[in-house]
């Protein structure tokens, strides 16, 4: 059961709350850190041990708004609810679909070429098993609420995940949460300022407890467990929750809450921007004219006619980055193309719980804009890969560790400066890797004589 009081300013009431009923009478009108009956710095009773049901939820709802509004700096306009499903129903519910053949073709392909997914298993499927396996819950803009997936009907929620998608909820009642990204790095760019927002106030919310506030004990995690946890994958997708806070905390330093709250009119334009937050907003992506150059027999695929989405790929250095770390997690070969002290960060020797991942990387730092295309050929498939970077030396890195990275996946170089991936690889295809002053076009086609079909040189 929980008890106590909390910090106070000279504003606030000079008590320590022990409960509801020895708090101060609402306040006139409503005001930060104050939320359906509840002050931030009140104490609850509750208990834990059986979860929370339906009245002692609306109380920890409230207060945990009440904090997440006096952190934040921000009134709730109106009550965030919090409804819960089991996690057999949250993956019924998130399973994507019926996806179309060359939206599923489209995919693969992309997968393929960051050496995340081979040719024998399905992307989609995965990412569906990865993020089936370890949400806790996520809030719901078309809805306005927040779900819980627990397969408890009397959960206890976790406070750092109730907190964080209540900052998702304010978000969307200040500023609206609609994007127009529409490629994966503008969707990691736009992720990351939403993002890091939400952890830099779930890390503060954290701090407090057990100093300034007293908080409901963290519940044992009910889920995580079992699926397809890709490290590769989730190194790539945790993106916004690692760099975004770094982000978070250079506007504050510009000019605190405020310059975050105006930077949701001008979302980062890709992950480079959160990674190198010293570079926002001034940094734009580079445009990349990407030829199509097949033959007749390779055809484009287009994973869409909705004109809101672009019939090509653009990935960017945190996808990047997630394909040279998962060299080191991978059971295909023993060798890596990094360290694991180059792309995990350590703390006093323990991971970095806050920044567990490093996306910074010499291979990476360059990246100006990219664009991808993918050709199919019956049953087979095909891409050619183009990015610019920084300039010449940043180009030439980049080619000569994205060679390591097919190597490390089988790749050996012919005496035509190919290279060809052996047959009990995922990956079992020709690539070449082409470096022309600062771009750098990677073409992948099922045997050698077919990569000048897929993209003629």
């Amino acid at each position: 059961m929980e008890t106590g009081g909390d910090d106070l300013t000279a504003s606030e009431p000079a008590t320590d709350y022990g409960s509801n009923d020895s708090a101060p009478p609402a306040p006139a009108t409503d005001r930060l850190g104050y939320e359906n009956g509840y002050w931030y710095n009140e104490s609850l009773s509750v208990t834990t041990e059986d979860g929370l049901n339906e009245t002692e939820r609306e109380a920890v709802v409230a207060r945990t708004m009440a904090r997440v509004e006096r952190i934040r700096g921000l009134e709730f306009e109106e009550t965030v609810p919090v409804s819960v499903v089991s996690r057999a129903e949250y993956r019924n519910n998130t399973g994507g679909g019926e996806t179309g053949d060359s939206l599923r073709r489209f995919d693969n392909a992309k997968f393929e070429a960051l050496f995340f997914i081979g040719e024998d298993r399905d992307s989609i499927a995965v990412q569906n098993s990865n993020r089936g396996e370890s949400v806790l819950g996520y809030y719901s803009s078309q809805r306005g609420e927040i779900v819980i997936v627990s397969d408890s009907e009397t959960p206890t929620i976790s406070r750092g995940t109730l907190a964080h998608e209540l900052v998702h909820a304010l978000q969307d009642q200040h500023f609206g949460l609609e994007s127009d990204a529409r490629t994966r790095d503008q969707v990691q760019g736009r992720n990351g300022m939403v993002e890091g927002d939400a952890v830099a106030v779930t890390q503060t919310y954290t701090d407090r407890c057990g100093e300034a506030w007293r908080c409901i004990d963290r519940p044992a995690q009910s889920g995580g467990g079992g699926g397809d946890r890709h490290f590769g994958i989730n190194f790539m997708q945790y993106f916004p929750y690692s760099d975004g806070p770094g982000l978070i905390g250079d506007l504050r330093d510009r000019g605190g809450w405020s310059a975050v709250n105006d930077a949701y009119d001008d979302y980062p334009d890709g992950a480079a921007e959160v990674t190198y937050s010293e570079r926002y907003p001034e940094w734009e992506p580079e445009s990349v004219s990407l030829a199509d150059r097949s033959s007749d027999d390779w055809e484009r695929v287009r994973p869409s006619t909705d004109r809101d989405r672009p019939d090509y790929a653009v990935v960017g250095p945190s996808a990047i980055a997630g394909s040279m770390a998962y060299t080191i997690a991978d059971d295909y070969n023993e060798s890596s193309v990094v360290r694991t002290r180059d792309v995990i960060n350590y703390e006093d020797g323990s991971l970095d719980s806050d920044d567990p991942y490093n996306y910074d990387l010499p291979a990476t730092d360059g990246w100006a804009g990219g664009q991808m295309h993918v050709y199919d050929n019956g049953d087979e498939t095909a891409y050619v890969w183009k990015t610019t970077w920084a300039s010449e030396a940043d180009a030439r890195e980049f080619a000569d560790a994205w060679e390591e990275v097919i190597a490390h996946w089988g790749g050996t170089r012919t005496a035509e400066g190919h290279w060809l991936i052996e047959e009990d690889s995922p990956y079992t295809d020709a690539v070449a890797v082409r470096v022309d002053g600062e771009t750098v076009t990677v073409v992948n086609a099922p045997t050698a004589d077919e990569l000048d079909e897929v993209h003629d040189a």
